[in-house]
């Protein structure tokens, strides 16, 4: 008996210092409104896709515990800060940024609603947090790891197009984190027997005055984001004039480009939906650690190989995890 009445009490004692649920069902409260700031050109990306699947699964339902309000720029760089600013004049609880000009966006228009962030590929060079481990403020999120994976895109590059000497790596200039993944590169680029160009650019004129320079043994080294549809038009080239190059997700490939390297953008979605349902549940942001992409795969598109006269090396065929036919 004293055992039943001790479990008793230990019980309580648990259910009374446990983290209450954010459920609007549960709790007789209205949904959560979660701002979501996106440059993508199109609504629902795979991140959002995975942020709504990653919330579903933490007991957080769409629609009666949580609500989404999305503002999405279409790699305008100057839409950004609006956008982020007009979700803060909207109260919502919290913010979802995804890419890192999305972050600095959100960072930059309140020091108190809550964000999260994703495809930020190196977030303490982008100024978006003091530390990994310790974010401060109010932002955490997953990093992609652009900076980190930039030397095993280079080798990738190198064993896919032997021919390539010399690697091209355009990027917006305002992105921290992108030239920060063109210095690795560039720093490693040697043992490869290559050499790397970083190129920033603030204009379409500026960037295609760079791409206007590219010889036979060039390659190119896509930015992670999409900000003046750079990505985009280094797939125009890799297609169209077959310009080697290798891309940052599993989306390029998906869309016809012959090999992608990087964290799958649905799984970051995944992965950031349960640091929101730890801060709607009550946890600061400041507390929680930044995250690294959990989910990192290389894409071979052997349609696309073959359609353009490129043999993929059996030994990068068997190490990819996603190969289209």
């Amino acid at each position: 008996m004293r055992l039943r009445i001790l479990g008793i009490i230990v019980t309580i004692s648990l259910a009374a210092f446990s983290p209450p649920l954010a459920s609007g069902a549960e709790q007789g409260r209205r949904p959560y409104r979660i701002g979501v700031l996106h440059t993508a050109f199109f609504q629902n990306t795979p991140t959002v896709e995975g942020l709504k699947a990653g919330l579903k699964a933490a007991g957080l339902e769409e629609g009666r515990d949580v609500v989404f309000e999305i503002r999405f720029t279409r790699g305008d760089l100057q839409a950004t800060p609006p956008a982020a600013a007009a979700l803060v004049r909207a109260g919502v609880d919290l913010i979802f940024a995804d890419p890192e000009e999305a972050a600095r966006a959100a960072k930059a228009a309140t020091q108190t609603i809550p964000i999260v962030f994703t495809q930020v590929g190196d977030p303490v060079a982008a100024g978006i947090v003091k530390e990994i481990a310790h974010p401060g403020g109010n932002i955490t999120g997953v990093s992609s790891l652009s900076t980190e994976l930039a030397p095993k895109r280079l080798e990738i590059l190198k064993a896919v197009f032997p021919g390539v000497r010399r690697v091209w790596a355009p990027y917006h200039a305002d992105e921290f984190s992108s030239q920060a993944a063109a210095r690795r590169a560039q720093e490693v680029a040697s043992v490869l027997k290559l050499e790397v160009l970083p190129r920033p650019a603030r204009t379409l004129d500026e960037l295609a005055g760079h791409l206007k320079r590219l010889r036979p043994g060039d390659g190119l080294l896509p930015p992670p984001t999409v900000t003046m549809n750079i990505p985009g038009l280094i797939m125009d080239l890799h297609l169209g004039a077959n310009w080697p190059a290798v891309f940052n997700n599993l989306f390029w490939a998906q869309a016809g480009a012959v090999v992608s390297y990087g964290s799958d953008t649905y799984a970051d979605g995944v992965q950031a939906a349960r640091l929101v349902a730890k801060i709607l549940r009550g946890a600061r942001p400041q507390d929680l650690p930044v995250e690294g992409a959990n989910k990192i795969e290389l894409a071979i598109n052997l349609k696309t190989a073959k359609s353009l006269g490129i043999t993929v090396p059996l030994e990068v065929i068997f190490r990819a995890e996603k190969v289209i036919e």
